[in-house]
């Protein structure tokens, strides 16, 4: 290990300490018992909320509810779904997904409380466009005097969302899938990672420049394929062995509390791996996705609530167990060194006929990965704006593009820890803002409830 990658290891422990696991899996924890469990009591008004039910093109802000949602799912049904459940595993063992789990319950209620936020109080950047996010969340709601704390969280926003994950992982698959089975390269080189590195750039760059309008709309038609893609290679994998399916569940929940599969009895250890894994996984708690969802056209921040909190239960719950449990049926996390993606290729690869394993989830990945490339762009944008004015918002772009070609020849090590760092850093003022006005929530959800049809349960709220 370099001396570089020793600092980002440090650097990502230390953030990733007791005081953060108690803020994000408590505060999430406070936020259902607080809430009454609301956001799950109204899950089908939620989902009528993304149909478009209840859209108003007249209403303030810049995309649907759909657009929001698919644009914040883009960020998180990614790499972190792929790659990352397979670190994971590596790293915390089978049972780190039961701690995703737990962090993906607590992190619905969490976005629920995070987002309704985003919208409620929405400020302006200096060129007088509506914005949403925790930067305004805390100067809009809690005064000028927490300031600090707002530009605090878009300091570490400039690094969190950055595409370092998502562009090293694709051009490992790429690599590791297509260019070395196929003779093009034999071996992983500096040069051949720097070209493929300056080819996704290039890719990236015709649509990040475009604004949150385009990253939409290329969002909401890459998220709908790439799941159905990638769910029923999964699904194929899953119940071709489904004699394995219950053996597996039952060596997550056992692994979860004995830690005896990688880390020899550490639970602890594993509580870790599996919350650092589900924020990069579902980001809840993080303060990217308010980014996201403060960009919706609506008049109501309890809807736009709804609609996030169904982000964790697409992306950790369905994705990240499906992805698991390919990864734990086939066994080849017992049987290869591999690691991040690669481990995923080879539980593609020793379940589906005829070499397609590996190409269909190429298929996944190159969706996933662009998806996310875009989307994470907007993040860092935003909190750049916030910095330095609205003005000069795309100059961040230049240096996300820089990023994903550095990204391509640095190692994967250095590359996870600086972002697990980064988002660490960003959840602090993301929990401690939504924590203080949790109150200003539930009220919001309380008047909002009292006028939906009559069919809703307005008991869940009283």
């Amino acid at each position: 290990m370099n001396n570089l990658e020793f600092i980002l290891e440090r650097f990502s422990s230390l953030a990733w300490g007791t005081h953060l696991l108690v803020l994000l899996l408590g505060g999430g924890l406070f936020f259902m018992l607080y809430s009454r469990f609301l956001p799950f009591r109204y899950f089908g008004h939620a989902i009528n909320v993304l149909r478009g039910k209840y859209d108003d093109p007249d209403d303030p802000g810049e995309i649907s509810h759909f657009e929001a949602l698919s644009s914040a799912l883009a960020a998180t049904v990614g790499m972190g779904n792929i790659g990352g459940v397979a670190v994971a595993i590596s790293m915390g063992g089978p049972g780190a997904l039961f701690w995703m789990w737990i962090s993906a319950f607590v992190g619905m209620a969490t976005k629920f409380f995070t987002c309704t936020l985003a919208i409620m109080y929405r400020g302006k950047d200096s060129s007088g466009q509506i914005q949403g996010g925790p930067m305004y969340v805390i100067e809009e709601g809690l005064g000028k005097k927490w300031k600090p704390l707002a530009i605090f969280f878009c300091i570490a926003g400039l690094f969190g969302p950055l595409p370092a994950f998502n562009a090293n992982q694709l051009i490992q698959i790429v690599r590791d899938v297509v260019l070395i089975p196929n003779g093009v390269i034999d071996a992983p080189t500096f040069a051949s990672n720097l070209i493929a590195g300056l080819l996704l750039a290039s890719i990236v760059a015709l649509v990040i420049f475009g604004g949150i309008q385009r990253i939409a709309q290329v969002a909401s038609r890459l998220v709908p394929m790439m799941v159905v893609v990638y769910v029923v290679s999964v699904l194929y994998i899953i119940f071709s062995n489904s004699e394995q399916i219950i053996p597996c569940f039952a060596l997550i929940f056992e692994d979860a509390f004995t830690g005896n599969a990688v880390l020899g009895g550490a639970v602890g250890s594993i509580i870790v791996v599996g919350a650092k894994r589900a924020a990069f996984s579902n980001e809840a708690g993080i303060g990217t996705a308010p980014m996201a969802h403060g960009a919706a056209k609506t008049n109501e921040p309890v809807r736009e609530g709804l609609v996030a909190m169904l982000g964790p239960a697409i992306d950790t719950l369905v994705v990240c167990t499906m992805t698991a449990l390919a990864i734990l049926i086939t066994d080849v996390w017992r049987t290869t060194d591999a690691d991040g993606v690669t481990l995923t290729v080879n539980a593609f690869n020793s379940a589906i006929p005829y070499d397609l394993g590996g190409y269909l989830l190429i298929v996944s990945v190159l969706c996933f990965s662009l998806s996310s490339l875009f989307t994470l762009s907007y993040y860092g944008t935003k909190c750049f704006s916030y910095l330095v004015g609205a003005h000069r918002a795309h100059y961040f772009n230049y240096f996300y593009i820089f990023v994903i070609i550095v990204s391509s020849v640095a190692s994967l090590t250095a590359v996870i820890n600086l972002v697990d760092g980064m988002y660490a850093l960003m959840a602090i003022p993301t929990m401690i803002s939504a924590l203080i006005l949790a109150p200003k929530v539930k009220a919001a959800a309380k008047s909002y409830f009292s006028r939906v049809s009559p069919e809703e349960p307005k008991k869940a709220v009283q």
